[in-house]
């Protein structure tokens, strides 16, 4: 039987899916949703995983790092990657493996979709985002390296991913626009990782204002809320149209 396009996309939509939910399915058998709120799991937790980073630091790099990259293709955003990155690498490391990693999985998300489904995103996605075409093709790597750095005015960072593909924006400018305008707030997330692994190396116990109250935590805090502000003030300022 000869495939046309239509069940071609139908085929690789449904193997899509089912690498998805297989894969969510084994994370969230292998691991309790209480556990994960529990400090003496992630304590416990901590030391196993650091012993074998610290026995096995370019292997276990590697694998985060492909990890990264098909977590961000499959789910399309990185915020728990980044708490993970720095908590066991540490900011520069942690962050060099997630930006680099979630940049990847993206490129590749948006060149799938526009190489199988460019068809059903833009018939899902261009009334509500036909307004962004001017600023596209006036200079789409500046434009859209703003338009992850604002957080996309609140667009889901999974459609952010593949929004470009309605505007044929070239893929070495999707790369870069994603690497630099998800700098500045994947740098400070990742610094927050950070700060959690020295809380809990210092503390045997753990109560919210000793997480709040540390600076590890509050100065990353602040930074990432500093960034929310210029991100609104850019937004306001020379994106107040696009959005």
């Amino acid at each position: 039987m000869k495939l046309n396009s239509r069940n071609l996309k139908l085929i690789i939509g449904v193997i899509y899916l089912l690498i998805l939910f297989t894969g969510l399915f084994f994370l969230f058998s292998l691991v309790d949703l209480k556990d994960l709120t529990s400090y003496g799991f992630i304590k416990s937790q901590k030391n196993i995983i650091f012993e074998y980073k610290n026995n096995n630091f370019l292997l276990f790099s590697i694998i985060f790092f492909i990890f990264c990259i098909v977590w961000v293709l499959f789910l399309g955003f990185a915020s728990p990657l980044l708490i993970f990155g720095g908590f066991v690498f540490g900011q520069w490391w942690g962050f060099s493996l997630v930006l680099i990693g979630s940049t990847i999985g993206a490129t590749l998300l948006y060149f799938l979709a526009g190489l199988f489904f460019k068809d059903v995103i833009e018939e899902k996605l261009i009334k509500k985002f036909s307004k962004f075409k001017e600023y596209f093709l006036k200079n789409d790597l500046l434009y859209f390296m703003c338009f992850r750095f604002v957080g996309g005015g609140g667009t889901p960072y999974a459609i952010q991913n593949v929004l470009p593909v309605i505007f044929n924006m070239p893929l070495k400018n999707y790369a870069a626009a994603t690497f630099l305008g998800s700098f500045p707030s994947m740098f400070v997330t990742v610094a927050i990782g950070v700060g959690i692994e020295k809380i809990i190396d210092k503390n045997s116990e753990l109560s919210m204002f000793k997480v709040l109250s540390s600076p590890e935590i509050y100065i990353p805090l602040i930074c990432f809320f500093a960034i929310l502000v210029l991100a609104y003030i850019i937004k306001r300022i020379f994106l107040k149209n696009a959005f």
